[in-house]
C-alpha cells in the first residue's frame, strides 16, 4: 500500500468509523470527496449554502451500499455571522460528540483583474470567505476535532497561492492567506493528534476551473474523482505525524 499522498492507495475500509467534515460538498471536488469518504465508512457532513443540491448529494451518499447516513449542514460562508458558527458546532457536538476530519474545500474565485482595476468590495467576500470563513469554522469545531484520537484539517491551497501570478488578485492573496493559516494551526498543535495541512488539487475539471479558463480544452484535465488520493490520505491514519505541509494532488 503506497503512502505517497499522490499515488496512495487505500482499502475499502480506510475510513470506517471516521466522522468527517466537509465544506463545499454539493459540487466538483466536495462532492466527489464526500461520495468517497462515504464509500470508505466515514459518516459525512455536508456543508453547502444551496440545500437542494446538498440533498441530491445527500441521496447520492445515501443509494452507496454500506455507507452510512449523511448529515446536511447548510451555512452559506458569506454572510454567517458568529451565532450561526456557533450553532453549528453545538449542532455537530450533539449529533456527534466528535470530529475526525474536517476538509475546507470551499471558495469562491472572485475577479480576474489587475489590482488597480479591482473592485474592493469583491475583494473583500473573496478573502472573506476563503480565509475569515474558514478561520471562523476552524475555530468553533477545534474543541470537537480535538475529542478525536486522530484528527485531520485539510486547507485548499493553490499554485497561486505559493507563487503570484498577474490578475490573479484576491484569489491568489487568499490562498497565500490559507496556506499561513494552516501553518500556524499546524505548529500550535505540533505536538497533539491533530494534524493540518493544505493541499493543492491543481487543474482539475470543475466549474471553477472553468469561469477562470473559459477557452481551456476541458478534456485535457482530470476529474475531481481523479485526484482524490491526498485528500483520503491526509484523512486515514496513514498520515499520523504528518502536519504542516502543503500537498500537489497532481
Amino acid at each position: 500500500m503506497s503512502t505517497d499522498p499522490g499515488t496512495y492507495t487505500y482499502s475499502d475500509d480506510v475510513l470506517r468509523d471516521r466522522i468527517i467534515m466537509i465544506t463545499g460538498a454539493s459540487d466538483g471536488i466536495g462532492k466527489a470527496l464526500a461520495l468517497e469518504v462515504a464509500r470508505l465508512g466515514a459518516q459525512v457532513i455536508l456543508h453547502g449554502r444551496n440545500s437542494a443540491k446538498l440533498e441530491e448529494v445527500y441521496d447520492e451518499v445515501d443509494a452507496i451500499d454500506g455507507a452510512v447516513r449523511p448529515s446536511i449542514a447548510v451555512l452559506d460562508l458569506a454572510s454567517a455571522n458568529a451565532e450561526n458558527y456557533t450553532t453549528l458546532a453545538t449542532s455537530l457536538e450533539d449529533e456527534f460528540g466528535r470530529l475526525d476530519g474536517l476538509v475546507h474545500n470551499a471558495s469562491i474565485l472572485g475577479e480576474r483583474f489587475a489590482i488597480d482595476q479591482y473592485d474592493a468590495v469583491v475583494w473583500q467576500k473573496v478573502m472573506h470567505v476563503n480565509v475569515t470563513a474558514a478561520f471562523a469554522l476552524t475555530q468553533v469545531t477545534l474543541p470537537l476535532l480535538k475529542k478525536s484520537e486522530d484528527a485531520s484539517i485539510i486547507f485548499t491551497s493553490s499554485g497561486v497561492g505559493r507563487t503570484g501570478k498577474a490578475f490573479w488578485g484576491a484569489y491568489a492573496v487568499s490562498k497565500f492567506a490559507t496556506e499561513g493559516l494552516s501553518e500556524v494551526l499546524a505548529d500550535e498543535h505540533r505536538h497533539s493528534a491533530l494534524r493540518v495541512n493544505c493541499i493543492n488539487p491543481g487543474a482539475t475539471r470543475t466549474n471553477m476551473r472553468l469561469a477562470a479558463y473559459p477557452a481551456e480544452d476541458r478534456s485535457v484535465l482530470k476529474t475531481a474523482d481523479e485526484i482524490l488520493a491526498p485528500y483520503i490520505y491526509l484523512l486515514s491514519a496513514a498520515s499520523k505525524n504528518v502536519t504542516g505541509e502543503s500537498f500537489d494532488a497532481q
